[in-house]
Formats: C-alpha cells, structure tokens, sequence
C-alpha cells in the first residue's frame, strides 16, 4: 500500500523526516524534492565497475546548466530524508520527464531505514537547461510487513552529498 499526501505529513517528523519540510510541496500521495546546486560527472568515458572512477564537481550557477545527452550527471537532493517503517520510492516528476530528463536509471527504490540525501542519475534526451531548486523529483512510501531489518549498509548510509558508484567495495571482499 501507498500512503497518501496526508499520512506522509501525519508521519513526518517521527517515522518519515524529511528536512527542510515544506508542505506546500506535499502531494496526493508523494512530496517534492528539489536539485541540489552541484552535480558530479565522471571523467572517464571507460567506467570500470571494480574500481573507482575518477569525477569532478561542476556546480550549477544561477543561469542555470545545461545538460547534453549520453552524458550521465550525478545529481542529489536538497532534502535530507530518513524512513523508518516504511519503503521510500523516489520518480521523476511528470513535468520533468516532458522535458525529456530522467532522474534515475535504476536506484529509485529505496530501502526501509534509509537516511540521507538521494543520489539522482540524471540524463536527458536532448540538450535541456536544469537550475538548482527545481522541484525535480517525488518520494512516496510503501507500507512493509513485520518483521523486517533497517537497512545498514556502510557505502550509502548516512551520506552528506552526492555519491559516485561504490560497487567496487563489492569487488575488494
């Protein structure tokens, strides 16, 4: 099950935190989260899933930045969020997929006890102008049945920023 726009606010600020919170930004059954204004991008044209690969930080000014297709731009939240009890789900907005933007390629689904800010694997069809603060994603939250484990895992847990692939670590046991 779902919850709708108003059992996420009637759990928020104990089983779902999402900060800063505004409501206005509450929908039917999701909430709006912004873009941050930094985006990571690899500099390899090669990534090699056993090691790390090499990025840099390009941060979006106020004019905006605009990303180019077949380049894949790692992007995060503004929003810290924190979910225990229930799965967080997070999609595009339908306005930003009209424009062509995808904002992952398959880590929407997240895991109960997730805490931190989401990492968003942007790429886009054809060259399209982004600005930091759009409201560019919706997180929502499926129920989980008894019992179940928080999620514990030491590469993404807890994160302060946007995160490049850690599947190497997977390699290294």
């Amino acid at each position: 099950m779902i919850l709708s726009g108003l059992e996420i606010k009637k759990h928020i600020g104990s089983e779902i935190i999402i900060e800063p919170f505004d409501e206005s930004r509450l929908n039917p059954n999701s909430y709006n989260l912004s873009l941050h204004d930094e985006l990571l991008v690899y500099k390899n044209e090669t990534l090699d899933m056993r090691h790390d690969n090499p990025s840099e930080k390009i941060m979006i000014p106020p004019e905006g930045f605009v990303m180019m297709p077949g380049k894949l731009y790692l992007g995060r939240t503004s929003e810290y969020t924190k979910t225990e009890g229930y799965i967080p789900m997070l999609e595009g907005r339908s306005s930003i997929g009209r424009l062509g933007i995808c904002i992952h390629v398959t880590a929407g689904f997240g895991d109960v006890g997730f805490a931190g800010y989401w990492t968003l694997e942007l790429f886009c069809i054809q060259p399209v102008r982004i600005y930091a603060g759009v409201q560019i994603a919706q997180i929502y939250y499926h129920t989980i049945t008894k019992p179940y484990e928080n999620y514990k895992s030491g590469k993404y847990q807890n994160n302060k920023g946007i995160q490049a692939s850690m599947l190497y670590k997977e390699f290294e046991v």
